[in-house]
């Protein structure tokens, strides 16, 4: 152990435990760090990060593992280390400050603040020749003569920041309303940033944003448009062809820094993962691409070798760096593909575009595709069936090898949001293959979240060593209310539907602004921090706010709950001239818009067979559509007065409470959807 231990010793997050031994005297965020800024009438550093951020390692090692540094941080300021990915309600808040001082956000985030914690200035990665400066000068400034000045400007960043998400971002467009001629503008306002040559978005770095893609997939069952099916094709193909993707262990990386997909930040993340499951088996579902299949088992094998803990829980995330240099882990040399697969090692560089001189960096290559399988097995003559078998084994062969080095590290902390979006994508995987394995993961998930991340009548966020620790977010009720109800349909099993209505009550009671009929990120009965926010855009993981806003509309349908319904309507009216003409920051909420277009079909299915019927009809892509059943009697309103007629399983398909004719196949359902 280093001679040296802070207080973040105590904590359980693996990016607080990566600094309990720097020299600087790092207090976790907590009442007794600003109670002793407050004391001392000190200034606070706030810095924030995740353990798999790379520039957060870097400023460690250059700064926070200094003496002469942590002399200067220690002596002058209350110094505070955040995980942004446990404490996403500190980070937003903050970050929110950075971009009011009109500075780009991202991590490490160090931010300077009043000791009653209001921030007066701020930045991301400082490099050692400017952070002892900046230290140097704001220590003197405010334990001199430009206190007042710098408190000042404080109460005026404060201000900002208390000031509504809604009031600051909605336009007054009141010509904008759910109808086939807005959503043409909304689908058209979306291609307008679309990359026809590489697939996504037209910029780099390029992430994979799974809820523009699904909404794609939504807008394209509405409209039957071939463009928009092209576009997504070409995406998905090109994620999947890409170094993002690990063509060895399966699972996708953070982003890519360039454009053709190539060279991935190499962090994995779970709810990058968990979302691709979903786009990647919706897809399928529409399109029956076994290069989708490929990926989707790919993934789960990745998840569950790499991140589901003993107990059940999924991990948060890979490090990009291993033996202190970045994909070392995942890259190969032609010599090393020699040594791992002898002679089959020239064909197998052909296939994934490995050279001598290698594709990246230092005579390495980021193994990736650019055909199909019978594209090349065309040009090397050789049958697809054949050239599909060998990829197989040159993957077994070297994930062997590759599991002999030096692993990156591992942020094994579970967070309950994240959690969510894996149980979900491996759900969303089991309607579309009715693969049992998928659904044994997808139970194994849930049991543990229900066991050890439900406390009392809420959630907790993180939970690592037996602990949870932290009240849970919007975010983690939201995704977790969907997977619950996802879980219900895929099982037929209620508990999962009265434990998504019991938590979406608790959501209403605590975390709900009864004037903006939006839901704030953190609840009336946790922390206060200077400001409450409101989660409006869809990023990389889609806003608490259009989760919660998707959920109260299907919830409503289950329950025949029109408040619910009403509600749902209600919070897309709110956002909607942005979802019309911003839709790439808003794609989830451009998914409910799209379900509200047209009536959401109302499945029940009664009767002996009602498994095997749901596992024929969840295969079929069916957006928007509520799935309900039961092999005996229910109580569910959906099910409540419908039986097996004449002995026989029935199938009920409604819309907007009007019934088709009760019908004894899947395929006549089909029929009537």
């Amino acid at each position: 152990m280093a001679a040296h231990s802070n207080r973040l010793a105590q904590e359980s997050s693996p990016y607080l435990l990566q600094h309990a031994h720097n020299p600087v005297d790092w207090y976790p965020w907590g009442p007794e760090a600003l109670e002793r800024a407050r004391q001392e009438r000190k200034p606070i550093i706030v810095s924030i990060g995740y353990a798999a951020c790379h520039w957060c390692h870097v400023m460690e090692r250059e700064s926070f593992e200094n003496p002469q540094v942590a002399a200067v941080m220690n002596a002058q300021f209350v110094c505070i280390k955040v995980d942004r990915e446990e404490r996403p309600d500190v980070d937003q808040v903050y970050m929110d400050a950075l971009h009011a001082m009109g500075v780009q956000g991202g991590w490490p985030l160090n931010v300077f603040l009043t000791p009653d914690a209001k921030p007066f200035y701020g930045g991301t990665y400082f490099p050692p020749r400017n952070w002892l400066p900046l230290l140097t000068s704001i220590g003197q400034g405010y334990a001199g003569e430009h206190r007042a000045e710098l408190d000042a400007s404080a109460e005026q960043f404060a201000r900002v920041l208390q000031a509504s998400e809604l009031e600051k971002y909605r336009t007054p467009d009141t010509a904008v309303g759910v109808s086939d001629e807005q959503f043409k503008l909304l689908v058209y306002n979306l291609a307008a940033k679309f990359d026809r040559e590489q697939g996504g978005l037209n910029r780099a770095p390029k992430f994979p944003m799974p809820s523009i893609w699904r909404f794609l997939l939504q807008a394209h069952a509405v409209s039957g448009s071939s463009t928009i099916l092209a576009q997504l094709n070409l995406t998905l193909r090109n994620m999947a062809w890409g170094g993002l993707y690990d063509q060895v262990g399966g699972g996708f990386a953070r982003y890519s820094v360039d454009e053709q997909w190539l060279v991935p930040h190499f962090e994995k993340m779970l709810y990058d993962n968990g979302q691709l499951l979903s786009l990647y088996s919706e897809a399928y579902q529409v399109t029956a691409d076994p290069l989708y299949r490929q990926i989707v088992e790919e993934t789960v094998g990745f998840l569950s070798r790499e991140l589901m803990s003993p107990e059940g829980g999924f991990y948060s995330a890979l490090d990009a760096d291993s033996e202190g240099e970045e994909g070392k882990f995942y890259i190969w040399t032609m010599s090393e593909l020699h040594e791992v697969l002898g002679a089959e090692a020239a064909l197998a560089a052909a296939y994934y575009n490995c050279t001598p001189e290698g594709n990246w960096e230092h005579s390495v290559n980021i193994l990736h595709r650019k055909a199909t399988n019978a594209d090349f097995a065309q040009e090397y003559q050789l049958a697809p069936e054949v050239v599909q078998e060998r990829a197989r084994t040159w993957r077994a062969k070297l994930l062997a090898a590759r599991a002999a080095r030096v692993r990156p590290t591992l942020d094994d902390k579970i967070l309950t949001g994240w959690n969510a979006l894996a149980l979900q994508g491996l759900l969303d995987a089991y309607r579309a293959f009715t693969e049992p394995h998928y659904l044994e993961l997808a139970l194994r998930n849930a049991h543990f979240l229900r066991a050890n991340l439900h406390r009392g009548p809420g959630l907790h966020r993180n939970y690592k060593n037996e602990r949870a620790t932290i009240p849970a977010f919007l975010e983690d009720y939201a995704l977790l209310i969907q997977a619950y109800l996802s879980l219900y349909e895929a099982t037929f099993a209620e508990e999962w539907l009265r434990e998504a209505d019991r938590l979406t009550a608790y959501v209403l009671d605590h975390f709900f602004d009864p004037q903006e009929k939006l839901f704030f990120f953190t609840a009336d009965n946790g922390e206060a921090l200077i400001a409450r926010k409101k989660e409006l855009f869809d990023n990389v993981i889609p806003a608490s706010n259009s989760v919660m806003a998707r959920n109260l509309h299907r919830l409503g349908l289950h329950l025949e709950n029109s408040q619910y319904l009403e509600l749902a309507a209600t919070m897309l009216q709110q956002v909607l001239p942005l979802v019309v003409h911003e839709p790439q920051s808003m794609a989830n909420w451009a998914g409910l818009y799209t379900t509200l277009l047209r009536p959401a079909a109302e499945i029940a299915i009664v009767g002996l067979e009602a498994e095997a019927f749901r596992n024929e009809l969840s295969r079929r892509y069916l957006p928007g559509a509520v799935l309900a059943g039961s092999s005996g009697s229910s109580s569910l309103p959906l099910l409540r007065d419908r039986s097996a007629r004449n002995g026989q399983t029935t199938i009920y398909v409604c819309f907007n409470r009007a019934c088709q004719q009760p019908v004894h196949s899947v395929a006549e359902a089909l029929a009537q959807l």
